[in-house]
């Protein structure tokens, strides 16, 4: 299929970048200042260019298949949203290849069950996987809406509907099951995100911070696109300084 693009800035031990359903840029532009101390190597998924597409639609078991390879250089490990879920497939195929891992509001929903926002997360992010652009336009726009995107109650504007567009026919989230049990007994640290604005994500976050005996930080001001929320460039790069100072004594 061919291999995807990694895009690297800046200098130091690598940060390898993982984004979900939007691209590198609108997800991880607020970083760009820790291209100072950090190289920051931006993954682009199947579907972004310069990357190829993706032979059967977004699939977070080949985003883990992809990832493989760029874990080499050890390096530390941020993922976004869908692209959590082919992070934490890599990472649990090789633990050791990972220094750490940042896990920002992924779609994990089967962490928390019986929980009635929750499973409407799951259902309503399953149906926009399934159906695209003929999904119910209520639950479309209050779904776009959790996920950050610019939606207001005319159309859709085009960049949003071509997002739906590329996300339709993708793996269903609620089909992973990451074995979390292989991260945790390998001992990587791990920071789980989340940016304070809905019940459901916060729930899942503090699950999955739990289940990986994770730190746990919230970080209000930027919805779902939390890397640009006040604070949490800083509060990342001291989660990574503060791993590589246990290590070096």
């Amino acid at each position: 299929m061919g291999e995807i693009v990694v895009v690297r800035d800046g200098r130091g031990p690598e940060v390898l970048l993982v984004h979900g359903g939007a691209g590198p840029r609108t997800t991880w532009g607020a970083l760009a200042p820790l291209a100072d101390r950090w190289t920051l190597a931006h993954v682009h998924r199947r579907g972004y260019p310069p990357s190829p597409p993706p032979r059967h639609g977004q699939d977070f078991e080949v985003d883990a298949l992809d990832l493989a390879p760029l874990l080499v250089g050890r390096p530390h490990v941020v993922a976004h949203s869908y692209g959590v879920l082919g992070a934490l497939g890599a990472a649990a195929s090789a633990p050791g290849g990972v220094r750490s891992l940042t896990l920002i509001e992924p779609p994990l929903t089967h962490l928390v069950p019986d929980d009635p926002e929750v499973a409407w997360l799951e259902r309503t992010g399953d149906a926009v996987l399934t159906h695209g652009m003929d999904t119910d336009p209520a639950e479309l726009r209050k779904f776009l809406r959790l996920a950050g995107a610019p939606v207001g109650d005319g159309p859709l504007p085009e960049d949003v509907a071509a997002g739906v567009r590329r996300a339709h026919g993708g793996r269903l989230p609620s089909e992973a099951r990451p074995r979390l049990d292989a991260i945790r007994a390998a001992g990587v640290p791990v920071l789980v995100a989340s940016g304070g604005h809905a019940a459901a994500m916060e729930r899942i976050c503090d699950a999955l911070a739990a289940a990986l005996r994770g730190e746990r930080s919230v970080h209000p001001g930027a919805g779902h696109f939390v890397a640009a929320a006040p604070g949490f460039a800083a509060r990342l790069e001291t989660f990574f300084l503060n791993f590589d100072e246990t290590q070096a004594t």
